[in-house]
């Protein structure tokens, strides 16, 4: 796989029971580019560890007056130069295309797992650590993907160049391949150290994103109770408490940095000491002391790339396991379905309740706990939170529908519509039956201030569908969000629309000219809305009242006012003291009639 192949046609289904497997499975995907990238280190890395070798042969040939075997060695050195070059382009070229390719299967795999998921998603893992393992834990993942090939080359490296140390001058290459897995190892002890504050630090740094996330997303409500400096005082904490773990996770790194050059170095002092030892022996020659002493200090750059993965690996591990926490995610219906993908029509039926809503029918829905009525409204879009009876649309279940042909069948917009940012024709460029024209859902959602709204604010853009929203809307505001997210799911005409508090932020007058061109619009449409506005109720044709997770009273907004003391609490918002009075004077009113009856008698 190359960059410019990137997306992937499939991204696979990957091994997220832990981070290090899901790790190992990244590596096994991209085993192609691994070898390439272990062939080019190899290069590089053995044309490196040979200049050493080269120059011993070179300044051998100058004490022995041999021109042939000068001449020799500086072709042999031309030769490695080139190697090095070569290998250290491709190497360069090969590990950032694996890192890159890791890096973007990582996202699709977390852009398909909330596709799949939906709204369940933010509900089972915190917004900011999604934001996290999206952005800053891809990257790091992919470090150590690309950084273990590299790491392997220079391990065999080392190994080759040991092996020709020994064979080549057998007194000095035992003391470095003696001393050489020493270095490599002598780091380990402080690992674990450095890898709990390493997690320790992404830690913090994921509730420091998780805290800013949440306090941008309700910056507006903040700055209208006055609660921003409270929260910017959190994030302040939050930071700090970031730098400081970063702080002493540097520090532990330093001392491993200090560590790989103390050792290297009294390595190479005692290779030098003993091979001066050596050569007033006359036990070994000039240009042998200088092929190992060069070879000895060549070696400390492999050896950096120890530190190196041992690094990447205490900064992905967490990352990795953030990442296989989100990925193991699963649904509470399956997503392939067991029949066809035709999309069916009919009622509407959700068993755990007994709510129906008849097809074509304009049905509001009336629940007292709205995080309850919001799990139902997502419920009803086969998007159950936990495993359910599935809800029946014509008779079929929607769990046993394919994922795709179930969204299609019903579509459900939550009380907090996201709008991203774009043009107005990008925002209703939605997947539709054709139906229904742009115009016509503005025109139904009560657009017209909108649109004049977008237009003035923009520079260029006569069109109102050419003007730009900014992300999230954040330049509209909350009821014009509102009738935009409206207007876009008018467009695309499902067979079942559900929508929960839809003019939530929509003052009366507008909410009753909505009501009324949502109910035109969606004539011989399925349409089920949740809702305590005695607007949008008073034109419903069907009211369904739900109280304690099930259906207490069925019939129109004005009969269920007077029969239902319940309903009619939740939608008049009627506090206890004001029910009591009420039952107090209905009470009245009964023993006044019956007098009147007795006197009459």
């Amino acid at each position: 796989m190359q960059i410019q192949d990137l997306p992937y046609p499939d991204p696979g289904v990957p091994d997220a029971r832990s981070g290090p497997r899901f790790l190992r499975w990244l590596f096994r995907n991209q085993l192609g580019g691994q070898l390439r990238s272990l062939a080019w280190g190899l290069l590089h890395f053995t044309s490196v560890t040979s200049l050493p070798f080269c120059v011993g042969f070179a300044v051998q040939a100058v004490v022995d007056h041999s021109g042939a075997r000068l001449a020799l060695a500086g072709a042999l050195m031309a030769l490695a130069c080139v190697g090095t070059a070569v290998g250290d382009t491709f190497l360069h070229r090969a590990a950032v295309t694996n890192w890159i390719t890791a890096a973007a299967r990582v996202q699709q795999l977390l852009a398909r797992k909330a596709a799949l998921l939906g709204s369940a998603l933010t509900r089972r893992v915190a917004a900011g650590e999604v934001v996290a393992v999206s952005t800053g834990d891809v990257e790091k993942i992919g470090w150590f993907v690309e950084a273990l090939s590299r790491f392997t080359a220079a391990a065999l490296t080392i190994v080759l160049v040991c092996v020709g140390l020994v064979v080549y001058q057998p007194a000095l290459g035992v003391v470095v391949a003696v001393g050489l897995p020493v270095l490599a190892v002598a780091v380990l002890p402080l690992l674990p150290r450095a890898t709990r504050r390493a997690d320790f630090q992404r830690e913090k740094a994921g509730r420091a994103t998780e805290l800013a996330s949440d306090t941008v997303a309700g910056l507006r409500v903040l700055r209208g109770i006055g609660g921003e400096e409270l929260f910017l005082d959190r994030y302040r904490r939050a930071s700090q408490e970031v730098r400081h773990a970063a702080v002493r996770t540097a520090r532990m790194w330093s001392l491993i940095s200090a560590v790989q050059v103390l050792l290297p170095g009294l390595l190479l002092m005692t290779v030098v000491w003993y091979g001066v030892h050596l050569a007033h022996q006359g036990r070994i020659t000039v240009g042998e002391l200088v092929t190992v002493y060069s070879s000895v200090m060549i070696l400390t750059y492999p050896l950096r790339h120890f530190e190196e993965i041992a690094m990447a690996y205490s900064f992905s591990r967490p990352s990795a396991k953030r990442a296989a926490r989100v990925l193991a995610l699963e649904r509470a219906t399956d997503t392939a379905g067991s029949r066809a993908a035709d999309v069916p029509s009919g009622d509407l039926y959700d068993p755990a309740t007994g709510l129906l809503a008849p097809s074509g029918r304009f049905t509001a829905v009336v629940c007292g706990d709205p995080d309850a009525a919001g799990r139902l409204a997502e419920r009803l879009g086969g998007h159950p939170a936990e495993k359910a009876t599935s809800v029946l649309l014509g008779g079929v279940p929607l769990d046993e529908l394919p994922l795709d042909a179930a969204r299609t069948a019903v579509l459900v917009q939550d009380k907090d519509p996201v709008l991203l940012s774009g043009t107005l024709r990008d925002l209703l460029d939605v997947p539709a039956s054709g139906d229904v024209g742009a115009e016509q859902a503005l025109a139904a959602a009560q657009c017209d201030d909108v649109l004049a709204a977008l237009v003035q604010g923009s520079i260029d853009a006569e069109d109102p569908m050419d003007a730009r929203i900014t992300e999230r809307g954040r330049s509209l505001s909350g009821g014009q969000r509102q009738r935009l997210a409206l207007a876009r799911s008018l467009i695309t005409d499902p067979e079942v629309l559900v929508l929960d508090e839809p003019t939530s932020a929509v003052d009366s007058h507008t909410e009753a000219r909505i009501a009324e061109g949502l109910r035109e619009l969606r004539a011989e449409r399925t349409t089920v809305v949740f809702t305590s506005s005695p607007l949008l109720l008073d034109r419903a044709d069907r009211v369904v009242f739900l109280h304690d997770g099930e259906v207490a009273a069925v019939g129109v907004h004005r009969e269920l006012v007077h029969s239902e003391h319940r309903y009619r609490a939740v939608v008049t918002r009627e506090t206890d003291d004001e029910a009591a009075l009420r039952g107090a004077l209905d009470e009245l009113d009964d023993l006044q009639e019956l007098e009147e009856i007795e006197e009459t008698a």
